[in-house]
């Protein structure tokens, strides 16, 4: 076997690959890649043993992110959530690894991350080194709406759904510059409330641009004004809960819930038959409480580093709390300054 590099983008047959490959997700397609380098200017680069003239069997995609603040290095992938090696035979994924492994130090690359659900040590790969940091909620939604209903904690889910029902709250939807407004509004309340920056708003505007009607934002009015939007996307048979905000002083009317479950009925009627609700991290415990309140028992996930960086990462954790002291203080107008500047420098 060899090794040979494609530009996902320019690739015809990445394109058909991740169509095809029972592996891949949202963040593997192409308009997700073009989102990311558009917003952050990521190269996206994917290694693969086909050969340029063969028909595309694997591939690892990545991009990599050059930064003076926080080095160089390669990452499947920034900003997403998870992101699988595509491949047929484990021997494919090992002689892979090991390329980029022998690799590293000649490109001078920090080190290189995979985002895999499966993980790599099961399949021979023990020199990555896991770095625990988040759990996967996902929902199987095949069973009946009112069996899934059910399913749901009955305090924290099904009666706050009830409870927006009596509301008589307006639901709007689409991807208009009126609804993603409002949803940037919420969604920086939020963060600043966590005491982060919030992802640029260039970053949405091209979300939407790049994967269209995959996109769909979904905001819950009380009267003129909104109090509650969800972000999602949408890639075959999976429907992906990715960005949400909320204002706190609204909280009671349950319309977070009550628009998540509109937009798994919604997805259900057209097909879907996985709810994704995403990352979380171990230390957002208000956030994997909500969660787990959909779904009680998520997957560790698990990213994949190489070579060793367990020390870094403590030394990360370290740098972010001291940053979000520092954050606490700041005005939203700097805070929304401050995640446009460094936002590329962590993918």
């Amino acid at each position: 076997m060899r090794i040979h590099h494609i530009e996902p983008t320019k690739d015809p047959r990445w394109a058909d690959l991740v169509q095809r490959h029972p592996n891949a997700s949202i963040f593997h397609t192409v308009p997700w890649l073009e989102a990311l380098k558009r917003t952050y200017n990521y190269d996206p680069i994917v290694f693969t043993t086909s050969s340029p003239t063969s028909e595309l069997r694997n591939g690892l995609v990545f991009c990599h992110v050059d930064s003076w603040l926080t080095g160089s290095r390669i990452i499947s992938l920034p900003f997403s959530d998870h992101c699988e090696p595509l491949y047929e035979s484990h021997d494919e994924l090992t002689f892979l690894i090991r390329y980029l492994q022998t690799a590293l130090d000649h490109e001078n690359w920090k080190y290189l991350e995979v985002r895999s659900i499966r993980g790599l040590a099961e399949n021979g790969n023990g020199n990555f080194v896991p770095t625990p940091r988040y759990f996967l909620h996902v929902l199987d939604i095949r069973a009946s709406l009112q069996d899934i209903f059910h399913c749901l904690d009955k305090d924290s889910v099904q009666r706050r759904i009830q409870r927006a029902r009596r509301a008589n709250l307006e639901e709007r939807t689409g991807t208009s510059d009126e609804l993603l407004r409002d949803f940037y509004d919420l969604f920086t309340r939020t963060r600043s409330r966590h005491y982060l920056p919030p992802i640029p708003y260039s970053w949405f505007q091209n979300v939407i641009r790049c994967l269209g009607k995959s996109v769909q934002i979904r905001a819950a009015y009380e009267g003129p004004k909104a109090i509650a939007a969800i972000l999602t996307l949408r890639f075959r048979n999976v429907l992906y809960y990715k960005y949400g905000g909320s204002d706190t002083r609204h909280h009671n009317l349950g319309a977070m819930p009550w628009l998540l479950w509109n937009a798994l009925a919604e997805a259900k009627s057209d097909g879907a038959t996985v709810f994704d609700l995403g990352r979380t991290g171990v230390e957002n415990r208000g956030l994997l409480a909500f969660k787990n309140h959909w779904v009680a028992t998520p997957e560790p996930l698990d990213y994949w580093r190489f070579p060793d960086v367990v020390r870094l990462d403590s030394l990360e954790g370290w740098r972010l709390k001291a940053a979000k002291r520092v954050f606490a203080y700041m005005p939203d107008k700097l805070l929304a300054l401050t995640g446009r500047l460094i936002y590329r420098h962590i993918g």
